[in-house]
């Protein structure tokens, strides 16, 4: 016979409710009562249901990452630290992939039953935050936001970092910058691009048209930016990358056309993401700190869950910096 949480309580000598809250981890459930409690769990071999738990509390304690851009090798590095957290507040992670983020993605979010969605990878333009709104599904916005909505976010400073970068550039003496920026439509691209202009605007740098680019967050859009410029009779000194993962297509084009980093041109990403580190690469990056970023938007989700629509939003912004290494040098 399966053994039931008022088999448990009768045991432990508490209430069934208690037996619940005790498992839960419950801050309103005193230390020795819990330890009681999971005693007699062990002892009966009781295993809590979560279609129970739900039913009881309204809720199922899963929590939607929503990935659209699925080939951006920057996501796969946010999941483990997400998991761990929302694990340590009692609640699993569960990945959605969709190909767009379109107002239809909202229904099938719903028919997941989730408590919350993260959104990792929203447009400026998107209409899904307000279907989830009007839905009172509580959402966060991770890395990037939309304008249309309003809602708890974490995201990164990236004024700190290209401010040191770009002060960098010019006293290693680069006047020729190029730039492979990302999709228009992403509020990380904007930030970026214009924090980046404005810096070097301080030593009277210009990034003309001529020598930028611009595309998704991808190997592909680097590759096919950096041999864009550096085909050029002018090309640039030093490209300046939307991301490390847009740096390590600039990398791979400057190999194919047997250029030298950072002899020839120099190439920065951003974010520091693991490959960046690697001897073989040991590429210059603006950093922040990923994983507490990771952490925050699951926290933040969790809080806005448990504490309900009517607080005041959250918006927790992470400091860039500049990682100086290898692919950044002085110009020829």
């Amino acid at each position: 016979m399966v053994a039931t949480s008022r088999d448990v309580a009768r045991l432990a000598g508490v209430s069934q409710p208690t037996v619940s809250r005790a498992l839960r981890n419950s801050p309103k459930v005193s230390e020795a009562t819990k330890l009681r409690v999971r005693d007699a769990a062990a002892a009966l071999g009781y295993v809590p249901s979560e279609t129970g738990r739900a039913l009881s509390s309204g809720r199922t304690r899963r929590i939607g990452l929503l990935l659209t851009d699925l080939d951006n090798q920057f996501y796969p590095h946010v999941i483990a630290p997400m998991h761990r957290e929302l694990e340590a507040l009692g609640y699993q992670l569960v990945l959605q992939t969709e190909s767009s983020d379109s107002g239809k993605v909202a229904e099938r979010l719903l028919a997941n039953a989730l408590d919350g969605v993260l959104l990792a990878t929203t447009t400026v333009d998107s209409v899904l935050p307000v279907r989830l709104r009007d839905r009172g599904v509580p959402l966060v916005y991770f890395n990037r936001t939309s304008t249309s909505v309003d809602a708890d976010s974490a995201e990164v400073d990236a004024e700190p970092g290209l401010q040191q970068l770009a002060q960098r550039i010019l006293a290693l003496g680069h006047r020729r910058v190029g730039a492979i920026f990302g999709p228009s439509n992403t509020s990380t691209a904007a930030h970026r691009e214009s924090a980046l202009r404005e810096a070097l605007a301080v030593g009277s740098v210009t990034i003309s048209s001529a020598l930028s680019h611009r595309g998704p967050f991808e190997v592909e859009t680097g590759y096919a930016g950096a041999r864009r410029l550096l085909e050029r009779e002018d090309p640039p000194t030093v490209i300046v990358c939307g991301n490390d993962v847009v740096a390590y297509g600039a990398l791979n084009a400057a190999y194919d056309l047997g250029r030298s980093v950072p002899g020839d041109v120099s190439i920065v990403g951003f974010d520091d993401l693991p490959p960046a580190r690697w001897p073989l690469l040991q590429l210059t990056t603006v950093a922040f700190d990923l994983d507490a970023m990771a952490r925050s938007a699951a926290a933040l989700l969790v809080a806005r869950i448990e504490g309900g629509p009517d607080a005041p939003y959250r918006h927790e912004w992470f400091p860039s910096r500049l990682v100086e290494r290898r692919t950044l040098g002085v110009p020829r």
